[in-house]
């Protein structure tokens, strides 16, 4: 059974097969994340063309944003603060531990919602389960 879009994007999986991972290992570790080439499953090359992936930087941008934006109001609601020096901590604090997640899922979110040619084929799913059965 194929897995909706929304969870193949959690989950880091190919936007055309969702079978194959994008990214190995976990969002935050103490190793810099790594992004496949190509899809271990169906061979989908990732960067669709060179510098592809410049135009996460917009989805990043929109992702800091909404944070700093909800992480400014809710420090203002909880304190009621006029420090300068407590919001301007807090807000380097937050975008120093969001962007590992900014970085996998700006991408995720450009190649799964952003990406008209890039569409799911479930015939890919069977073609890489015959491939592994032969081997």
């Amino acid at each position: 059974m194929a897995i909706s879009k929304f969870t193949a994007l959690l989950q880091s999986k190919c936007p055309r097969c969702r079978v194959g991972k994008m990214f190995d290992g976990p969002v935050y570790g103490f190793k810099k994340q790594h992004m496949h080439e190509y899809c271990p499953s169906c061979d989908l090359k990732f960067e669709i063309e060179p510098g592809y992936f410049y135009a996460a930087m917009y989805v990043s941008y929109a992702f800091s944003v909404a944070q700093v934006v909800s992480l400014g109001l809710a420090t203002a609601m909880l304190t009621n603060s006029e420090s300068p020096w407590l919001y301007v901590s807090i807000l380097f604090v937050a975008i120093v531990l969001f962007a590992p997640f900014n970085l996998r899922y700006s991408r995720l979110v450009l190649l799964h919602f952003l990406t008209p040619k890039l569409k799911y084929n479930p015939s890919f799913i069977k073609a890489s389960k015959q491939q592994k059965v032969e081997a």
